[in-house]
């Protein structure tokens, strides 16, 4: 490492460890490299305030990085011909048949442009299962489809629905065969056992369920839906990341064809209000969450909990953030602000020759 990247991994630690000495986290860990592996990688604080140093095997709640991860299992079913993007809720799902729903489109879904609304606490008045699904039945499209970019967790609940109805096989189960065993990703999973709840970095002294939560999904809808869901659930190490990061760079093998990757990770809606692609977020050149200095064809994803990966495959880079914000609550403390600094340390991580 080049005394200009020494200098710069200094700098991006220093920042995380004023965050969490500021109160924004327990603890964080990091990831910034390319397709050759980490060129700055670290950790630093503790699993729970009070708790347990990270060490690196540390497992986190990725919130909604596990839309994207959802993508890619949707995208190769869609490679495989089990799933067309043009295929509509109704088609795969009978008890959407009826409604507002059921015309829009799995591409619609997947950039989020098919007016379901997003966000909503549908488990303050649905505590099962199957009553929550039928009230995302009842729920008010915001636009027209194709119209406009509204961020939905609802729209990706309905995705893992129609993947587990298309191959009759659960969401664990897929990511599991699609995404985890081709990267060899020892520890993506949903709803960890008892060893690696162990491990886990604590999120929220949630008010709904009376203690502090580790080791099960943040998101309450997830939790209610039973844990396996489209929008949120999913846990990984940072080493997990970064193998999911150097498959994206390297152009998708062995997740998805080259072809089936540029597919997914092209904007979709750059006359709309945000930039989309098919479970990805790009990079918009206002209000970016990863700062100013990613390429206009990056993309990524960032989570509730506190956590994001981010791809830039014109520079030949990532980067990976994770930490547990919303412990010991969901309170802004300034991490938003953090995270871009964080990002703009570097344009170019790579050690200069």
């Amino acid at each position: 490492m080049t005394s200009t990247a020494t200098d710069e991994a200094a700098t991006r630690r220093a920042l995380l460890e004023q965050g969490r000495a500021a109160g924004q986290f327990s603890g964080a860990a990091w990831s910034f490299g390319d397709a050759d592996g980490p060129r700055d990688r670290g950790w630093t604080g503790t699993r729970a305030h009070g708790g347990a140093p990270l060490d690196g095997t540390d497992l986190w709640d990725l919130a909604s990085v596990t839309k994207p991860i959802v993508g890619l299992v949707v995208l190769a079913l869609v490679e495989r011909g089990v799933l067309g993007l043009d295929d509509t809720v109704g088609r795969h799902l009978a008890r959407y048949r009826d409604s507002p729903h059921a015309d829009r489109t799995l591409a619609q879904l997947l950039d989020h442009t098919s007016g379901l609304p997003g966000g909503v606490p549908l488990y303050r008045d649905h505590p099962t299962r199957e009553s929550l699904l039928d009230a995302i039945g009842t729920l008010p499209r915001n636009s027209a489809p194709g119209t406009h970019v509204a961020y939905s967790s609802q729209g990706f609940i309905l995705l893992g629905l129609v993947a587990e109805q298309a191959t009759g096989q659960g969401l664990d189960q897929l990511t599991a065969e699609l995404v985890s065993a081709p990267l060899g990703l020892a520890d993506l999973c949903f709803r960890p056992g008892p060893a690696a709840r162990k491990r886990a970095v604590a999120t929220e002294d949630c008010p709904w369920r009376g203690h502090t939560v580790v080791g099960q999904v943040h998101d309450e809808n997830a939790v209610v839906l039973g844990e396996v869901a489209g929008h949120a659930g999913l846990f990984a190490t940072l080493a997990d990341l970064e193998r999911l990061a150097a498959a994206l760079l390297a152009g998708g093998p062995p997740l998805l064809k080259p072809d089936t990757l540029a597919l997914m990770t092209a904007p979709r809606t750059d006359r709309l209000n945000l930039r989309r692609a098919l479970a990805w977020q790009g990079w918009d050149p206002v209000g970016s969450p990863v700062g100013d200095t990613f390429g206009s064809a990056s993309y990524g994803h960032t989570g509730f909990t506190g956590t994001s990966l981010w791809v830039d495959p014109e520079a030949g880079r990532y980067a990976i953030l994770l930490t547990n914000r919303v412990h010991p609550d969901r309170e802004e403390r300034g991490f938003a602000a953090l995270r871009r600094a964080v990002h703009d340390i570097s344009a170019d991580p790579r050690p200069v020759p």
